[in-house]
């Protein structure tokens, strides 16, 4: 494990591009579109005011383009420029930006930093040697056919900022990806006077246009057995934000910034130590405006948490949610990766009860943490030659309080 973390003013944009409050948003999709940007600091004199992001206008696609920056804002962590390397990862994971403002003592503007300057600089640190690109990604989740209208994205928009989609083919084989800035390309189409272009009649509008005509091909992958380092490379070399993992030709899963910087948060939890929180991101989850569900959620990991605390620390909990319908009562996908002090675990469900799935899920996890902590040590032998067996890891009881969610894709 690195000693030394490097801090956000070594891996900031100094001097980043910025916005009045009053800009209008034909100003700030320019921007995005040529600088191939997501987020853009709002300042009112050198102080930071929120962020206009991609995601925020895309949610708003209506909204006309002479339409002030300061009504569509959202609130970024302010990052101080000591802030090392696995906190910067950590922030940017919890806010579900790919960048965020680096302020001085004064909240002065001092830079951005993003998911890209990290990732650049991922593969000298050290991260989880033994890993590999399989273990470490998320699953697939939505494949897009190549055929699909453009239409069809903009509910997956949160998963698309994310990481790129897969677009397959007719055959199922993979034949490029389409992300936000594909999107971004066909969504808006701002005039000389700077509002929407109006949809006239024979006009063909975005939404109909046909992924296959947006996407980026061919898309950018790695080998299931090549390294987190390798990934970020390849991310870096080729300026995307994902690969997909590929085995025998065919995608098995993808490695987002996301994942690589999960790894650097989980890194950062020194086995050893007190325990400390536990990060979690659920990816995928419909219905994030139901407090009673989000609650009961953090209610089901927690206590699982806290069982698998008796065997492994747990550092890591990455839950993906991929729903096999179009309602809240149709099947969906559950898979869970587990970063521990014992290694990584895998669980995977599937059904419409999703509370009773997420359990399922910890307690599965719990009874690999637990045969992996038996095969490790030393406990069946000396117990069988009366010696004292080994004792179980003590649980924090302060371990459900503690809990950090990430609602990354909880929509």
């Amino acid at each position: 494990m690195p000693v030394d973390w490097p801090v956000a003013r070594d891996l900031m944009t100094a001097q980043p591009i910025t916005l009045a409050p009053d800009a209008p948003l034909s100003r700030a999709i320019g921007l995005m579109r040529s600088r191939g940007i997501h987020e853009i600091p709002v300042l009112r004199g050198s102080r930071v005011t929120g962020m206009i992001t991609f995601e925020s206008i895309a949610r708003r696609s209506n909204l006309p383009f002479a339409t002030k920056v300061e009504h569509l804002l959202v609130l970024p962590p302010l990052l101080a420029p000591t802030t090392p390397y696995p906190e910067l990862a950590e922030q940017l994971l919890a806010a579900g930006l790919r960048a965020a403002p680096v302020v001085g003592k004064r909240g002065e503007l001092v830079g951005v930093v993003s998911r890209t300057d990290l990732v650049r600089t991922f593969a000298g640190l050290g991260i989880a040697p033994q890993a590999t690109a399989k273990g470490v990604a998320s699953p697939l989740g939505l494949l897009v056919r190549e055929n699909e209208s453009c239409g069809s994205l903009f509910a997956q928009i949160r998963l698309l900022e994310e990481h790129p989609l897969p677009v397959v083919d007719r055959k199922g084989r993979l034949v490029g990806a389409v992300g936000v800035a594909d999107l971004g390309r066909v969504l808006w189409r701002p005039i000389a006077s700077g509002k929407r272009d109006p949809r006239r009649k024979g006009r063909t509008s975005a939404y109909s246009v046909e992924v296959g005509t947006i996407m980026h091909s061919p898309p950018v992958t790695v080998e299931a057995g090549a390294s987190p380092d390798d990934a970020a490379r390849r991310m870096t070399g080729e300026r995307v934000s994902s690969v997909f993992v590929v085995e025998d030709g065919r995608p098995t899963g993808v490695v987002s910034q996301g994942d690589l910087l999960a790894l650097a948060v989980g890194q950062a939890r020194v086995p050893g130590r007190a325990l400390g929180d536990v990060y979690v991101q659920v990816h995928g989850l419909r219905g994030s405006g139901d407090p009673e569900i989000l609650t009961e959620i953090d209610r089901v990991i927690a206590r699982g948490l806290r069982r698998i605390s008796r065997h492994a620390r747990p550092l890591l909990l990455t839950l993906n949610v991929t729903p096999q319908g179009s309602h809240r009562s149709d099947d969906a996908q559950l898979q869970a990766r587990l970063n521990t002090d014992r290694g990584i675990f895998y669980a995977s469900r599937s059904g419409w009860n999703f509370f009773a799935g997420i359990a399922d899920l910890m307690e599965e996890l719990e009874v690999q943490t637990r045969r992996a902590r038996e095969l490790r040590s030393p406990r069946a032998r000396a117990t069988r030659r009366g010696a004292p067996a080994e004792e179980e890891l003590a649980v924090d009881p302060e371990l459900e309080a503690r809990i950090r969610t990430a609602t990354r894709g909880r929509d």
